[in-house]
């Protein structure tokens, strides 16, 4: 990292670059250690009474007095991701919204606000995709009147570090104590490889409707049934698919919505003693296979950070991480 023009340090940025990408350099606020200096690099999202806040893109504030800054200028943005299917934030985040219907939406400028009666933090929150047409504040008091109109709490998808105007509505959020949960990544592949992955997949069986069994066996609901179903059902073409035992019980279980060219994956999930069989491939190839028929040609899923297992699976069958997010949640009144 590079500050020097003739050798000498120099501070090139204000408090009017407010909402770039900037890279400083300050003291290093542990007099013991041996490196004297500590670089940040992300969004500036305040400077304000001597105080700077910088958000990486690991979703990570950094909180420093201006009078240890020794350093800083500002930079270009992250380059654009080259691999997986050419796709914009926006155009995934919309396909996925679309992919995993809420019951109950409303608008506020280019801000989505999404209902389900508490099922899944994706289908219960509001999915900020450009202006919301008032200044943050306001919009966030009116995001929290609506949540508070339906009983649930108020919660917000950010995407983690960019673009900016997330930076600094995570940093809007975190100034009202609203904490952090849920980091998650969207990860996308192509299509075909994923249908190829495997060996013949007839034990999966596909069908256009989740039953009870379906649902049981997935078994993360956290809501009524029928708003997991209206949630589960919902997109412009959804597919199931069930593994089952000889008795006839569902041991493993996935789902795959067709939305043009995407196919989206979701609800993949094997039984405690039906693991390491390769179960969750053979649905995922299966799902494939039917979303190729329909004129598909490239995969997106949506999973949490913290699952390890499900990670190591979906790295196999070719999907790279084409950006994070996480949820912003309202302090508990």
């Amino acid at each position: 990292m590079e500050f020097t023009t003739g050798g000498r340090l120099e501070i090139r940025i204000s408090t009017a670059d407010v909402g770039k990408r900037v890279s400083v350099r300050r003291l290093n606020p542990s007099g013991g250690s041996a490196e004297r200096f500590t670089d940040t690099v992300g969004v500036l999202t305040s400077w304000e009474g001597g105080v700077l806040r910088i958000t990486r893109r690991t979703g990570e504030i950094v909180t420093f007095d201006e009078a240890s800054l020794v350093a800083g200028k500002v930079v270009p943005g992250a380059p654009p991701r080259r691999r997986g299917p050419a796709a914009t934030v926006r155009e995934l985040q919309e396909t996925a919204a679309r992919g995993w219907p809420a019951r109950e939406t409303a608008r506020l400028g280019e801000w989505t606000l999404r209902a389900a009666g508490g099922f899944t933090a994706r289908a219960n929150s509001a999915l900020p995709l450009g202006p919301c047409g008032l200044p943050l504040p306001e919009a966030v008091d009116r995001v929290t009147a609506w949540y508070a109109e339906r009983s649930l709490p108020a919660r917000i998808q950010i995407t983690t570090g960019d673009p900016e105007q997330d930076a600094l509505l995570d940093a809007e959020l975190a100034r009202r104590g609203w904490t952090t949960e849920r980091h998650a990544l969207m990860r996308t592949a192509a299509l075909a490889p994923v249908a190829d992955a495997t060996a013949p997949t007839g034990r999966v069986r596909l069908s256009r409707t989740a039953g009870e069994d379906w649902l049981a066996a997935y078994g993360r609901t956290g809501a009524s049934t029928e708003d997991a179903l209206a949630v589960l059902g919902g997109g412009p073409s959804v597919w199931f698919a069930t593994v089952r035992d000889e008795a006839g019980g569902p041991v493993a279980v996935g789902r795959c919505v067709i939305d043009g060219r995407w196919a989206g994956f979701s609800a993949v999930s094997v039984g405690p003693d039906h693991r390491r069989q390769g179960l969750a491939t053979e649905i995922m190839a299966r799902l494939a296979e039917q979303a190729l028929g329909e004129g598909a040609s490239a995969a997106y899923l949506q999973v949490e950070t913290d699952n390890g297992a499900a990670g190591a699976l979906y790295d196999e069958l070719g999907f790279t991480t084409h950006h994070a997010y996480h949820y912003r949640r309202e302090a508990q009144r």
